[in-house]
């Protein structure tokens, strides 16, 4: 197990590349079982939860070839079991979007309930209840057991607009026969990805971006090739560790059209940036000052559905706030476990109030200090937060556990470093 060694009170300044998209990597990689014949993938990064889906897809009988940096060559021509191997199964909670293509492609499906990060109870029901509709039938005691002769299309209404029921959903669809029309559809970019991706492979997918999507089902999918988007949550975790830390830098093919909502909640921060032909470039001087509701009243930030703020980012935004003047209430209604960080921001100094699991209110600006003893990364997204604030705060902090934030973050360290952070990995004895 690995840990950083970080010396804070650095600017980034110089200019990356953020890898693929992960949540477009993790549902593609899924989706290749959905066709016979050979298909390539480009851009997919280079992470923990990658390699476990490329494992996963490999157990299933699939032929799986790295042909070069970032690019796979996947031919899933005959898939020898319907079964998804427990154990990786458990390391990811991308797992449970096996079920629309095994179910699709195979007529039948066994799994056990995913893994993942610990940030609250993340529901299946809706995932079910979709793949019923398409006329699956469900046995569900220790795990999952689907069949179903072939999938008949339906009028869908999700009870949620679920981003993994969505993109499970369509995966099905897409084989079924007749038309599916999914509404209360999630919208985030790599479900637009997905789409895209599907298409390519012959799909009849409209609707694209929206929450109503019309599938016409077809026979089969081809093969092609396809090149993952950039990584907006990468994106935004580098936009705030540049702010907080005072620097400049230029971020490459950047993906900004996906970035509107962001950049109106990270405005509210005091962060801004510039656009240049699909680079953003984060200015040295920030005013980091949070802007008050109409009235002087104490702002919410609360993640929500794709258009709006994505929860992915609000551990990272709460971090922002801790360097910006005022006060500013942080909610996410989804995940109880999502702020479970926090006490450590306050071991370095935050001036933070976890008010309940769902609501923390952040007054800024505090020093932070370096914090050696007591910093572990619990999840994805509050490991990445805590390394932001290990960036910024004066001293020396060290956090353990990375492996949880290398399950998102390609070379984050690299990366870092490539900017002129003072970061180190070392080993756990």
């Amino acid at each position: 197990m690995d840990r950083f060694i970080i010396q804070g009170g650095t600017p980034l300044n110089g200019n990356i590349t953020v890898s693929g998209n992960k949540n477009a990597a993790l549902k593609l990689l899924a989706a290749c079982i959905l066709s016979e014949h050979p298909i390539i993938l480009h851009n997919v990064p280079d992470i923990a939860d990658v390699r476990t889906m490329l494992s996963i897809i490999s157990k299933l009988g699939v032929s799986v070839e790295n042909i070069g940096a970032g690019s796979w060559h996947i031919h899933a021509k005959e898939l020898t079991t319907h079964i998804v191997d427990r154990t990786l199964a458990s390391q990811i909670r991308a797992s449970i979007v096996f079920a629309g293509p095994l179910l699709a492609r195979l007529g039948k499906l066994e799994m056990y309930p995913p893994g993942g990060d610990i940030i609250g109870r993340r529901r299946v029901d809706t995932h079910m209840l979709a793949l019923k509709a398409l006329g699956a039938d469900i046995d569900i005691e220790d795990r999952f057991i689907l069949s179903a002769k072939r999938l008949q299309g339906a009028d869908i209404l999700l009870d949620e607009a679920s981003v993994t029921a969505t993109e499970n959903t369509i995966m099905a669809a897409c084989l079924a026969q007749g038309t599916t029309t999914i509404r209360n559809a999630a919208s985030e970019p790599h479900i637009q990805e997905l789409c895209h991706f599907l298409n390519v492979l012959g799909a009849q997918i409209s609707g694209v971006g929206s929450n109503v999507l019309t599938i016409q089902g077809v026979e089969q999918l081809s093969g092609g090739e396809f090149s993952v988007g950039a990584d907006i949550i990468e994106v935004g975790s580098f936009i705030g560790a540049a702010a907080v830390t005072h620097g400049r830098i230029r971020i490459h093919n950047a993906a900004p059209e996906h970035l509107r909502m962001i950049a109106l909640v990270y405005n509210r921060l005091g962060v801004h940036w510039e656009v240049e032909e699909g680079d953003i470039i984060v200015p040295e001087y920030q005013p980091l000052k949070i802007v008050a509701d109409i009235g002087d009243i104490i702002p919410e930030i609360k993640a929500q559905p794709w258009p709006a703020f994505p929860s992915d980012l609000l551990s990272i935004a709460l971090v922002i706030a801790t360097q910006a003047t005022g006060t500013v209430l942080f909610h996410e209604w989804m995940y109880e476990n999502r702020f479970f960080f926090v006490d450590k921001l306050i071991y370095m100094g935050a001036k933070a109030v976890l008010c309940d699991p769902h609501r923390c209110l952040i007054q800024g600006p505090s020093q932070l200090r370096g914090e050696m003893e007591r910093i572990t990364s619990p999840d994805i997204r509050a490991g990445m937060a805590l390394l932001i604030a290990a960036l910024c705060a004066e001293g020396t902090s060290v956090i353990r556990n990375v492996a949880q934030i290398d399950r998102g973050y390609q070379n984050v360290d690299g990366k870092l470093r490539s900017l002129g952070a003072k970061i180190e990995r070392v080993a756990e004895e």
